[in-house]
This record gives structure tokens, sequence and C-alpha cells, in this order.
């Protein structure tokens, strides 16, 4: 890969999506932000379920997810700053209690022992062309031996209220993208997983909804490429500036950004 040429992930999109300035301060400028209980939380959990996956497909249950627990969320506090960052103001039972009940709620929605997955936080990615690569991490990958193609995501927040869906399938239909580029086949299956209330919403794609992504993520790198070259990086106010690090340099708030480093 030549050293100009752009990336993009589905984070990344969405970050300029959701605010150019927002994307800016993380990708351009690199600025800290502080860690996150919610992230931390989300992390443990999808790596009690890779591992649940290791094990042979009759024996896994909850209880060894229970067991699988406490040793990763040790590994975790031994090998990670953030959560080490964390660990002074982290209600620890507390903490573990609501992992320990997204991880139960996770076999009420689905029988691991019902199939074998094709791959665990599977890495993708593709040149869309010369100037662009996308990429970006699949929690699960399951392929029928008939070949059909399911792409599934865990997530231990919440679904998406009604009329927001499509928002959340963005990301689905990146990893579709990338897939079908590689594989020559259109996924059957997007599925995500919401551990936070106990939904899925799954889409069957076709290749008119995955030209339709790659257009929009076309779209969204040359926007990108404008405002490197413009320096101009707008603000998008939302509800989503509740959670923002860096309210305090934003314009929307009072605050001035940094000057840019070219």
């Amino acid at each position: 890969m030549s050293e100009d040429k752009a990336t993009l992930s589905p984070s990344r999109a969405n970050d300029y999506l959701n605010c150019p300035l927002l994307y800016r301060f993380r990708t351009i400028d690199k600025l800290p932000e502080p860690p996150s209980i919610d992230a931390i939380r989300g992390t443990l959990v999808h790596l009690v379920l890779e591992k649940l996956f290791t094990y042979p497909r009759g024996e896994r249950n909850f209880t060894l997810v229970q067991a699988d627990l406490h040793p990763l969320w040790s590994e975790m506090k031994e090998t990670r700053a953030d959560v080490q960052e964390l660990l002074p103001v982290l209600k620890e039972e507390e903490f573990l209690l609501s992992a320990h009940t997204l991880l139960e709620r996770y076999f009420s929605l689905e029988d691991p022992t019902g199939f074998e997955p094709s791959e665990l936080e599977a890495h993708v990615e593709i040149n869309l062309s010369d100037e662009l690569m996308i990429h970006g991490y699949i929690d699960r990958l399951d392929i029928a031996p008939t070949g059909e193609i399911r792409i599934v995501d865990y997530k231990t927040g919440k679904s998406p209220s009604v009329g927001f869906e499509e928002k959340s399938f963005f990301q689905m239909k990146f990893y579709g993208l990338i897939l079908w580029k590689t594989l020559g086949r259109v996924p059957k299956r997007l599925q995500m997983i919401f551990l936070g209330d106990g939904k899925i919403l799954t889409q069957d794609p076709s290749e008119d909804d995955l030209v339709k992504t790659q257009l929009k993520i076309e779209k969204i790198a040359a926007d990108i490429e404008y405002s490197k070259r413009s320096g101009e990086w707008p603000t998008r106010k939302s509800r989503l500036c509740d959670w923002c690090a860096h309210q305090k340099i934003c314009p929307e708030f009072g605050g001035t950004p940094p000057e840019l480093q070219r």
C-alpha cells in the first residue's frame, strides 16, 4: 500500500458522518480521550464470546462463560492501560455483574452449539481504488457448507429506535461490501445481536444495496480529502455531543480547536 493511500473503517466513516471535527480530533490530531466503562465492558464480553467458540461445539454452555469471565477480566487489568486508569473509580463487582447479565442474555438469543463459525474477529480489507483502502474487524463470520455467508456483530448496548435501524446497518454493509469484493459472493445475511435489550436485527442485502454502500463510502472518503485540503472541518451538533470528550475545544460549546498541524 502506498503511503498516500487513504484508509477508512466503519468507525472512522461514522465519525465523519456524525461530525467532521470529531473525525479530525480523533484521526488527524489524535487527541486522547478518557477510557469508557461501556467500551471496556464491551471488550470483555466480546473476549468471552470469542473464547466460547474455541471450545468443542457440544461443550459450549454458560458454565464455561462463567468460568472464563474472571480470568479474562484479570488479564485485561494486567495488560490494558485504559482499564488500569479506570480501576480506582470502577465499581468492580457491579461491573462484572453487568457483564455476566449480558453474557447470560446471549444464550437466550442464540444456541452456540448449533453451528461452527468460520472465523472470529476476522480482519477484512479491500482496495476500492488506487487511492482508497477500506477495512474492519468482523466479530463472527459464519459460512454454511452450501456457501451462504452470515456476518454477525455483537452489540452490548440496546437496539436502535424505530427509524434508526438503517444507520446501524451501515457498518454491516461496509463489511458485506468487502466480502462481496473479496469472495465474489453477496453475504446472505447481516445480523446484529443486541445484548443490552435482547434483540436481533437482520438484513439480507442485495448487490444493489452493496453498490449503494460503496458509493456512500467513496463520497465520505472524498469529503474527508476535501476537508484535509481545505482545512474545513465543520461541526454537526447532535445528541451525540453529550458523550463527546472534546466539548472544551469545540466551537459549538464556545471552545477553540487547536491549530491544525500540517
